[in-house]
């Protein structure tokens, strides 16, 4: 028998080993912790046979030691309401009889080696909770928690909160689930709250593309498309998602000549595919074309020094409202919206409604915008001093100023000196004052600026019925004078699953704008630059100081009193718009793979656009004839002349009284309704085939109506009232102007059909193969029969390497894909027709019946413009996407381009001017992008993307010889064969002359021969060399993320290069040259290059700015006027040699830059703070925009973005924002 090895407690029976006592007490302790020991295996697996009657668990342990080496350890209380056992056991293992024995008892126990531990049971069951969030930190009621592998759990409350109770304290994997989220397994591990985010399932930006007709599983998708995601491209301050772009879309050129708020930049999508058709890229919106306010002719948007002030298709769409873009590249991408997206297409996607309970969302974004200064590097003329002595330096020289100047400055005082006005002694002291002056133009006419934007929203629903809504205010106050952009926004998205076979959904989005800004004429920022510091804004009393300003275009000078504060007082330019789309969309799902799509839509908007000039600005005196305050003189009858006629006096002003107002307005109506159906059926054993495809039918139609009108006698602040009892035969040229300035109205109306579809074919998702196919017809286009439908088609493939078994199962490789495709697309001219159009007009009054005229010449031989495109395409991820590359090279020719033709004067076409298709272009390029994050933890987080695109592009056909004329060529418009559009040609500077100074060229003067007789194509190109191109080729960015808790640092910079500009002028009467150095007067400022002219011979070994030459000056007359003038058979090649010198090469210098285009710093609240604040979201953040800009020192701080091409325009100004977000 056995030794008895059982122990109570109390009352224990001891053994008599030491070292088994040792071990017993360890044992014990751990049992009093609360500690379980598992059991050695071979201990549990121990059998037993008993046949027990009547026993006591005691007698059974005793029992059980008997056949085993086990031994027990209990307290015998434990056992009290356990009464007497009957245990039967053959051959049965101890821990299956224990189990048995201790089912009801309230008993467990555990092994540990030989020893068994008898201890009531505990209640080990324990609790998770935590709170779950989608992606905007909204909390998510109704999803479904349960433990893995079993059907227990639970559902979150209202308010995102679940709390569930598990069996044990183990590591537990729970499910989350929720209708349109991805399911998420997460592992508990004792965590005392958990705090889950749900993303959506079907929109993640890294598995769908969204083409506005499609949406297309990423993995599925054969075309060029770049997706970001708002939260990615946001900045803070800025109103408008185009003016975000710069640098962030790999293959799109952004330019912008100008920081004014509200301007529309230039975007150009894988270079310029058409020469005179729009180049802009068409902006979708929710799968809808979105219409521009107004009607702005193609070639103000192609002309790189237009500033589109307007605004475009996009300018009210809230930022705060956009989810995503896409944007559209090649010819599978684009090729379903046919002949418009020639340029690329921009698919906007705004945000949609959530389920769950309602949140509220409120966003205000502070913004001070920072005025330019003369303490900018980018300022570069004199201050008063400097300009007061270069005055002095011209009358030393015995310059010859014009016998019309404006008697301001040194000039003025000077005369008065000579005029015995002025003393000597009175003379050096006004002089020192007007030295000291130093008028803060920049300060007059400039001033900071504070911004704020408020957009509040909110989003809700149920899985039947979801819900967006918001609205939106913003207020951007420029600095410049009193320019501001004021827009009110509201849209409204709702979803309804109404059964199981149909949805719906409508999208209402409204806006009403307002912009202020000045008269075009008046340009502040140029007349900051252009004007001499040492002439004062005020004089001794505080009120405006005039200077007498010549009005030109009048046989005899005529002079009106000058202030440009009073002009901009008495002067606006302001701009009403309101815009309503309403699109309404209806899904039925026909059988499990086959739907139907139904989109209705309709698009309205009204722009109103106001110029008024009040009676007392210097335009207006110029047109009365008069200053104000003097009534013009009404026509009077004289004394007959000599051969007995009538003779008159007066009666010439244009504007008698009051001021002008100009008045446009356009209304812009379009609707557009679109049938669908869409496939996606798979197949085979398991489903490894699939065919997905659209098909459609689209009709459109756009209404444009126009009315212009500009009144005079105009009184803005007595009721906005006319005067409208002027005597016509007291002023017959006002008059007169009335009859030849009626009211103007337009109308416009283009109506297209288009059939569309799509297919694609998946072999698991090993590859795919995608052919796309559109026609339209139109009534814009050609009356050739053959020409009245283009095709526009497309065909692509894809590969996904990595789906490939050996590959798939690899860790490190997360996706490689390769792309391919090939496209063929048109476009026609909007203004076109193939029929000419004539318009009726009223009754005239010289024939005594209604007359007619001719609107538009017929063009019915005007064949579609065709472009051809290639895109090969890479995709690569590693290491659970910690690495990110993508790469595409594409190609694209365009054949048959429009081209403006000049044709013969008799012909009667306007400005001689006719359409044909002449051109032929080429455009290829590349473009590379990488994302990285070298660092990631629970804490911290950083990535890292940078991209980079290059373009080439080409004229490849010649065209007409005389089509261009030489200042074309100067400019970039001309077009060149072998030469990138935009490019721009120099005269050839060789240096200035050591004897007097002036500039000299290589312009053929040494052998003119050469020239005689050639045409200004030839002419041109041969005298003048290419400079460059105006747009940049190469365009990028780097940004980076830092992210610390809930610190967040975040950095956007954006380069360009390879273009070139041109310094601005210093020396030709040009509107962007500072002074005309053969007419230099007083009121202007001169450039801070003059302190640097030559001046003596030798000056020309360091400085190429050459001496000033006035008329005065023996050497005059060998730079007054070109070489070319005298001859008959030459083209001219220049009005003058100072001409010459602001076009020359040596002004030519690269617009490479480096701009730092936001850098961020965001805090998100915690969860305890949100707790107690009763919020789910609260996020302060601080931005910084335009803070630097790394460019080419040449510059002297011209920015780089405005060439020396048109007036100069603000900079981008630096800005600094603050933004709060709020969610509750």
């Amino acid at each position: 028998m056995k030794k008895n090895r059982t122990i109570r407690w109390p009352g224990t029976i001891w053994p008599q080993e030491i070292g088994k006592m040792m071990k017993l007490v360890v044992v014990i302790f751990l049992t009093l912790g609360g500690l379980s020991v598992s059991a050695h295996t071979s201990a549990q697996q121990q059998h037993v046979t008993l046949d027990l009657k009547e026993c006591t668990v005691m007698e059974l342990f005793q029992a059980i030691q008997q056949q085993t080496d086990l031994f027990f350890v209990y307290n015998h209380r434990n056992f009290e309401h356990i009464g007497k056992l009957n245990v039967q056991a053959k051959n049965e293992k101890v821990e299956v009889l224990l189990k048995r024995v201790f089912k009801d008892s309230k008993l467990d126990f555990v092994f540990n080696e030989q020893t068994v531990i008898i201890k009531p049971q505990e209640n080990n069951k324990a609790v998770v909770q935590g709170i779950i969030r989608d992606k905007d930190k909204s909390p998510l009621p109704g999803v479904t928690i349960i433990i893995k592998g079993t059907t227990t759990g639970v559902t979150s409350d209202k308010d995102g909160r679940f709390k569930l109770v598990l069996p044990s304290f183990r590591e537990t994997t729970l499910v989350f689930s929720f209708v349109g989220m991805k399911t998420r397994e997460i592992v508990w591990k004792g965590e005392p709250e958990l705090h889950i985010t749900m993303e959506e399932e079907a929109t993640q930006m890294d598995e769908v593309v969204i083409t506005g007709y499609q949406t297309v599983d990423r993995r599925k998708s054969t075309s060029s498309v770049t997706s970001v995601k708002m939260e990615d491209l946001n900045i803070p301050g800025v109103s408008s998602i185009d003016q975000m772009l710069q640098g962030q879309i790999p293959d799109l050129i952004f330019m912008s000549n100008s920081g004014e708020v509200g301007v529309v930049p230039k975007l150009r999508i894988r270079g310029t595919s058409t020469l005179i058709g729009n180049r802009e890229p068409l902006w979708v919106l929710d799968g809808i074309v979105m219409q521009d306010p107004v009607d702005v002719p193609a070639s103000d948007l192609n002309d790189p020094d237009y500033i589109n002030r307007i605004g475009n298709a996009i300018a009210g769409i809230n930022p705060q409202d956009i989810e995503r873009i896409d944007v559209l590249k090649d010819a599978a991408a684009t090729a379903l919206y046919g002949t418009r997206a020639a340029n690329g297409v921009i698919v906007v996607t705004t945000k949609k409604g959530r389920i769950g309970r309602p949140i509220v969302n409120y966003n205000l974004t502070t913004t001070f915008r920072q005025r330019p200064s003369y303490n900018d590097r980018a300022i570069n003329v004199m201050n008063s001093r400097e300009r007061m002595q270069f005055s002095r330096e011209l009358v030393a020289q015995h310059y010859p100023f014009p016998d019309d100047i404006n008697m301001v400055g040194y000039e003025g005082l000077l005369n008065q000196l000579y005029n015995h006005e002025l003393t000597d002694e009175q003379f050096e002291k006004e002089v020192e004052r007007l030295s000291v002056i130093n008028t803060d133009w920049f300060d007059l006419l400039t001033k900071n600026s504070v911004s704020h934007s408020h957009t509040i929203s909110i989003s809700g629903g149920s899985s039947e019925a979801t819900y967006y809504a918001s609205i939106g205010y913003t207020r951007d106050n420029d600095v410049v004078w009193d320019s501001n952009n004021e827009r009110y926004t509201a849209t409204m998205k709702m979803n309804t699953n109404l059964t199981s076979w149909f949805n719906a959904s409508l999208n209402v989005n409204g806006n009403v704008s307002t912009r202020q800004y000045y008269q075009q004429e008046l340009s502040p920022m140029d007349y900051a630059y252009k004007t001499t510091r040492a002439l004062p804004a005020y004089d001794e009393n505080g009120e405006y100081f005039y200077f007498q300003k010549r009005k030109w275009g009048t046989i005899s000078p005529e002079y009106y009193r000058y202030n440009i504060l009073n002009e901009l007082e008495n002067s606006s330019y302001n701009q009403r718009g309101s815009a309503l789309s309403v699109t309404a969309n209806l899904q039925f799902s026909l059988i499990n793979w086959l739907k139907a799509n139904v989109i209705a839509s309709y698009q309205t908007s009204n722009t109103i656009q106001e110029s008024w000039w009040g009676e007392q600005t210097n335009y207006a005196a110029k047109l009365r004839g008069t200053e104000y305050g003097v009534l013009p003189a009404p026509r009077t009858e004289g004394e007959p002349d000599y051969l007995g006629n009538p003779t008159y006096t007066g009666g010439t002003s244009l504007l008698p009284y009051g001021g002008e107002l100009s008045h446009n307005q356009s209304d812009n109506h379009s609707y557009t309704v679109r049938l669908q159906l869409d496939g996606n059926y798979s197949f085979g054993k398991s489903d490894q085939h699939n065919i997905n495809g659209s098909i459609g039918f689209e009709m459109s139609s756009t209404r444009n109506r126009g009315y212009s009108r500009t009144e005079r006698g105009y009184y803005k602040d007595r009721g906005m009232s006319f005067v409208n009892d002027i005597d016509h035969e007291k002023f017959p040229d006002y008059a007169q102007w009335v009859l030849q300035n009626p009211a103007r109205m337009t109308d416009g109306k283009s109506n297209t059909i288009s059939s569309y579809a799509s297919i694609s074919y998946s072999y698991y998702n090993y590859f795919t193969v995608n052919t796309n196919a559109r026609v339209d017809g139109s009534n814009a286009f050609g009356d050739q029969s053959n020409d009245k439908l283009l095709p526009i088609w497309s065909a692509s493939a894809n590969w996904n390497i990595s789906e490939l078994p050996g590959l798939k199962e690899t860790k490190w490789l997360d996706f490689l894909r390769l792309k391919a495709s090939f496209g063929y697309q048109g476009n026609m001219l909007s203004d076109q027709s193939p029929v000419m159009i004539i318009s009726k007009e009223p009754l005239n009054s010289h024939f005594g019946e209604n007359v007619a005229s001719v609107s538009r010449y017929p063009n019915p031989n005007l064949k579609w413009e065709t472009t051809t495109s290639y895109n090969l395409g890479m995709e690569l991820g590693l290491f659970q996407r910690k690495v990110m590359i993508e790469a595409e090279y594409w190609w694209k020719h365009t054949e048959d381009a429009f081209m403006d033709k000049s044709i013969a004067m008799m012909n009667g076409v306007p400005n001689d001017i006719y359409q044909v298709n002449q051109g032929d272009i080429d455009n290829h390029g590349y473009n590379v992008s990488l994302t990285f994050m070298p660092y990631q933890s629970q804490d911290w987080f950083w990535s890292v993307s940078t991209s980079i695109s290059k373009t080439f592009n080409k004229m490849k056909s010649k065209v007409d010889v005389d089509q261009y004329e030489l200042s074309n060529f100067l400019n970039g418009s001309a077009l060149v064969k072998g030469k990138p559009i935009g490019t721009f040609y120099s005269y050839k500077f060789i240096g200035l002359s050591p004897v007097n100074g002036g500039p000299m060229f290589d312009d053929y003067a040494d052998n003119p021969e050469i020239l005689r007789g050639l045409n200004k194509y030839d002419t041109y190109t041969r005298v003048l060399t290419p400079s460059g191109r105006r747009e940049p080729t190469i365009s990028g960015n780097l940004n980076t993320t830092l992210r610390w808790k809930n610190i967040r640092l975040n950095g956007n910079f954006a380069y360009s290069l390879g273009n070139k500009i041109r310094l601005f002028a210093i020396y030709n009467a040009a509107s962007d040259a500072v002074m005309d150095a053969q007419n230099i007067r007083p009121e202007n400022n001169v450039s801070k290059f003059f302190l640097n002219r030559w001046r003596k011979p030798g000056d020309e070994r360091h400085t190429n700015i050459p001496a000033i030459i006035g008329k005065g000056d023996d050497n005059y007359s060998l730079y007054e006027r070109h070489w070319s003038d005298k001859y008959q058979d030459i083209q001219p090649l220049a009005t003058s040699v100072w001409e010459m010198y602001d076009y020359g090469d040596h002004r030519v210098v690269s617009g490479n830059y480096l701009k730092c285009s936001n850098l961020g710093l965001t805090y998100q609240f915690t969860e305890t703070m949100l707790k107690k604040l009763r919020l789910s979201r609260l996020d302060v953040s601080f931005s910084a925009t335009n803070l630097f800009t790394i460019s080419a020192k040449e510059l002297k701080g011209q920015t780089p973005t405005q060439g020396g091409f048109a007036s100069i325009q603000l900079s981008d100004r630096p800005t600094y924002t603050l933004g709060l977000t709020v969610s509750f």
